[in-house]
């Protein structure tokens, strides 16, 4: 797989694996040793709803480019979303009968809900694994690595948290991004307003409108909007301000179904077809060594 196959530690970066990506590596190995769980529920109670339904609900954004959005076709897309369809292949394939699939449109702070309650069978956005969420639903192996950025005007520099001493912060409510930054702010002694949105476009609103200064997201949602709606005068921060672990939620309590989606998922990594899904979000010339430490370790063996 070009650019993506598996390789082992040692070989990334030329034989050097900087703090950064061990860190990244140690979270991954952490996030793979506390999915267990479930496994005294009824096999197979996601599955068989939807066989009896004869679909699969997945639930998708709109404003979360370029991993879960509506194009420009009012159609869901991005990158978790063409994966998920590739999962739900699977699901289909393994249930008795026709399974259908169907798109629910979910909102940021309902979505971990929905997958609770049964409305989406498999949740198809930028969900970063938390244990708290774990409470809530379960999650597969991971999808992809991504981290909080500041989006700023031209010449303002973001580097630091106290960078961002007296301004105005908006960033998306009920996030880790959101947790992360208060945290961050609370423990450096910052003064700051943080003024919390529903939608990262009302965020990319705010920022043209000069009501905020800064806005926080993801680092690839962001360069993802500032890249669709071709805004000129932004700029984005180098830093990750923090580490976020994506993965697809998924209703707890079925350890069959979870086994079910990781299977279709690791086939994915393990086959190099997950190249062709990246190169067609993020183009040819991508790479990223997290990434590829990611698919390296979760390119499961089927025996």
């Amino acid at each position: 797989m070009p650019g993506f196959a598996p390789k082992c530690a040692g070989e990334l970066r030329g034989g050097i694996v900087n703090m950064p990506h061990l860190l990244i590596v140690a979270a991954l190995w952490l996030a793979v040793l506390s999915m267990g769980g479930g496994a005294e529920a009824a096999a197979g109670s996601v599955l068989e709803r939807i066989e009896q339904k004869g679909v699969i609900k997945l639930g998708y954004r709109a404003d979360a480019p370029p991993y879960s959005y509506r194009d420009e076709k009012q159609q869901p897309a991005g990158f978790i979303v063409d994966l998920c369809r590739e999962v739900a292949a699977a699901v289909a394939a393994a249930a008795k009968g026709p399974v259908r699939t169907e798109y629910v449109l979910v909102a940021p702070p309902e979505r971990f809900e929905a997958v609770r309650e049964g409305r989406v069978d498999i949740l198809c956005d930028p969900a970063s694994v938390t244990l708290e969420r774990r409470e809530l639903v379960d999650f597969s192996i991971p999808t992809f690595l991504d981290g909080a950025g500041a989006l700023s005007r031209a010449g303002v520099v973001i580097d630091r948290f106290e960078d961002l001493r007296n301004r105005k912060v908006g960033v998306l409510g009920g996030t880790t991004t959101e947790q992360a930054l208060r945290g961050a702010l609370r423990d450096v002694g910052v003064p700051v307003e943080i003024v919390t949105v529903q939608d990262h476009r009302t965020g990319l609103d705010l920022m043209t409108a000069n009501r905020i200064d800064i806005y926080f997201a993801d680092r690839a949602i962001i360069a993802a909007m500032i890249l669709q709606n071709r805004i000129p005068g932004f700029q984005l921060s180098q830093r990750y301000f923090s580490y976020e672990t994506y993965a697809l939620a998924i209703p707890r309590d079925d350890s069959a179904f979870r086994l079910l989606v990781d299977r279709a998922l690791a086939h994915l990594y393990r086959t190099g077809q997950i190249e062709q899904i990246i190169t067609r979000t993020f183009g040819r010339s991508f790479q990223d060594e997290m990434l590829r430490a990611m698919v390296a370790i979760h390119s499961l063996p089927e025996r």
